[in-house]
């Protein structure tokens, strides 16, 4: 495998961690329970601590990490923000859907073929914190 499509991949895996930062960012803002937003504050700085070790090994393969969504990203991140529920309960169904089904199904997809090992551990250690995510946004919405 050439070390550019892994980059490539690496790169688009990215664009999803920024989108979900910025996806956190509206919920949170939506929030007005302290303990929730103070959770949902904990989630995002993981996105954040992933997408700096996910461009931390971009650059030591030698590429170049994007540094946002991207425009598509960016376009439907803005849409979402006017989608976000009003309450509480609907705001952490919303982070639960995004979490589960981007965060971790369409990653997935995203990184199945063209990584070297060390990446592939880097990018597994990253989903298994969003199952964990899933798992702590579920106990709070039951």
């Amino acid at each position: 495998m050439e070390v550019s499509d892994v980059v490539k991949t690496l790169n688009a895996f990215l664009k999803g961690q920024y989108m979900g930062i910025h996806a956190y960012e509206h919920h949170i803002q939506k929030l007005n329970d302290p303990n929730t937003k103070k959770e949902f504050q904990r989630i995002q700085q993981d996105h954040k601590y992933h997408a700096l070790k996910v461009a931390e090994r971009i650059q030591n393969l030698g590429g170049t990490p994007v540094d946002d969504e991207g425009i598509i990203g960016s376009i439907q991140g803005y849409i979402s923000h006017f989608k976000i529920p009003d309450t509480t309960v609907e705001i952490i169904e919303s982070a639960l859907k995004g979490e589960d089904y981007y965060g971790i199904h369409i990653s997935e997809e995203i990184v199945k073929g063209d990584l070297d090992l060390e990446s592939r551990q880097l990018i597994e250690e990253i989903l298994d914190k969003d199952r964990e995510h899933v798992n702590f946004l579920k106990s709070l919405v039951h």
